[in-house]
């Protein structure tokens, strides 16, 4: 997909973690590789530290010191979940095309090669074919795709990796806090009248740390706002007709 006035489109990558010492260093490795060999000089990764507790933040910190001119760090100074560090890490994002990967490594970076320029309007959504989730968290996920169908998100896996134009999602105010953030972003995208590409992942097993299961204190928030969502979305429904 080529950018429409033919030029190198640039990047914002957000990388987010939570207690993941043993693979953050080598998924901003990875991002590195790719990007200095298709986009050198139009890059940026944005590490968003989560509170960790386990040696991830002085590794991202040591990586940062190799590659100030890359690297900019965002730091939680208690875990506060994967919804607000999304919205840190878009809000801080300063390039044309902006993505968030986990710091986990089960997300294949290479997997944007062929979307390295996207093209205006669109978005691209990765999705998975299986999971690694417990029990608990496969009814959550069954719950909020539901939800989203009743949003007019018909996508696959709104929970995983997506490809955005940072002009796109900045254009309207963004109202939840929790996870949902994506199913958010994406309902509105797709009202404003963006095209989404639904592309297949494969989600890498990990090789090192644990899942990270919801807490009792992110579920609560996320069902709490699961009404809140369908109330937004119908509120910007109604303003975009």
């Amino acid at each position: 997909m080529l950018a429409s006035n033919g030029a190198s489109q640039s990047w914002s990558v957000i990388v987010f973690c939570y207690n993941e010492a043993g693979t953050v260093v080598n998924v901003i490795d990875q991002i590195e590789k790719l990007l200095d060999a298709n986009r050198r000089g139009l890059y940026e990764i944005i590490v968003v530290d989560d509170g960790s507790t386990d040696g991830s933040t002085e590794k991202i910190n040591a990586a940062k010191k190799t590659r100030p001119d890359v690297i900019r760090v965002v730091f939680h100074e208690r875990n506060l979940g994967i919804g607000r560090t999304l919205i840190d890490g878009y809000k801080a994002a300063k390039n044309e095309n902006v993505i968030g990967v986990p710091a986990d490594g089960q997300f294949n970076v290479q997997e944007m090669v062929p979307f390295l320029d996207v093209e205006e309007g669109t978005f691209v959504s990765f999705y998975r074919l299986e999971t690694q989730y417990t029990t608990f968290r496969t009814i959550l996920s069954a719950a909020n795709k539901y939800v989203n169908k009743i949003n007019g998100i018909d996508l696959k896996d709104v929970n995983w990796v997506k490809i955005y134009k940072r002009k796109e999602i900045t254009a309207f105010p963004w109202k939840l806090h929790s996870n949902l953030i994506e199913s958010e972003l994406c309902a509105k995208l797709l009202l404003r009248g963006n095209r989404s590409i639904e592309v297949l992942s494969y989600y890498h097993p990990r090789r090192s740390g644990k899942s990270k299961g919801a807490s009792v204190r992110v579920v609560v928030q996320a069902v709490r706002e699961t009404l809140k969502l369908i109330f937004v979305v119908r509120e910007f429904k109604h303003r975009t007709k």
